[in-house]
């Protein structure tokens, strides 16, 4: 196979179970970092992402953030979209009025919480960040001021709310948004004309300059089928979704048993 850049997915694909890179994943992207760039590909905040580029040595790559909603190369904003603010204004007052729950807004390395709960804190464990308390209001106002969006919505709570939820935006704003749900009580919400492989294409046409083809790329949810299905090669985790499975070139290990590396180290580092 004949690849010349490699895209991962962060959280059920690249991160054990402890939600931390093991030794075997970062003795194998660290020695095929100088053969093949890794590219970091997420949901997550930038600031979730960094740490993990350090950790891996590849700080001087891109990285995707936000489902495709940021991209930067290093300190360098690529491309930047943006959940508008009447967009946003609708999403907060049908929860205010009907659902109530926890609304985490992203903005670049921004993050606002309306309330240091057991959703904002389970975030925080999770990604290494620190969020700003700030209520959901005020912070549409404070951006308002800026003209700033929000990169993407984190809703979190119980699950049948979680549905009602899911269920308005849905009928009311699926041709503006996307809605991705890894768990029952979860809900992201990104613009509707960006996803990893728009990102992707960004990067190739902006700075690499080579084709579609020639990327590989790992996933394990639903943010990751078209990824997978149009990169040269897509590889799902055993863990991954069966969605995802279905669509997958291969299947490797499951994440908490170090499946991208054990990937990257048969196809690229038998020696290891």
């Amino acid at each position: 196979m004949n690849f010349k850049l490699i895209c991962s997915d962060i959280d059920g694909t690249l991160l054990n179970k402890d939600r931390e890179l093991s030794t075997s994943t970062l003795e194998t992207i660290k020695a095929l970092k100088e053969k093949l760039p890794f590219i970091l590909i997420s949901s997550r905040m930038p600031a979730a992402m960094k740490h993990l580029q350090e950790q891996l040595g590849i700080e001087k790559e891109p990285l995707i953030a936000y489902n495709g909603g940021l991209v930067l190369d290093q300190e360098q904003i690529l491309s930047s979209t943006e959940i508008s603010l009447a967009q946003m204004e609708k999403i907060l007052a049908y929860n205010q009025d009907f659902t109530e729950v926890h609304l985490s807004l992203y903005q670049q390395d921004d993050w606002f919480v309306p309330k240091m709960d057991y959703w904002a804190e389970r975030e925080m464990r999770n990604t290494k960040v620190t969020p700003t308390v700030l209520g959901n209001n005020k912070v549409l106002k404070k951006w308002s001021k800026t003209k700033f969006g929000a990169h993407k919505i984190m809703c979190m709570g119980d699950a049948e709310k979680i549905d009602q939820l899911y269920n308005y935006l849905t009928e009311q704003m699926a041709e503006d948004i996307h809605l991705y749900r890894s768990k029952p009580t979860y809900i992201e919400i990104a613009p509707k004309r960006i996803s990893k492989l728009t990102a992707i294409d960004l990067l190739l046409n902006e700075k690499y300059h080579f084709q579609r083809d020639e990327v590989l790329a790992f996933g394990d949810n639903f943010n990751d089928i078209e990824m997978l299905k149009n990169v040269g090669f897509g590889v799902a985790v055993d863990n991954a979704k069966p969605e995802v499975k279905a669509v997958a070139d291969a299947t490797t290990l499951e994440s908490k048993n170090d499946g991208v590396a054990n990937y990257l180290r048969q196809q690229f580092l038998k020696h290891l």
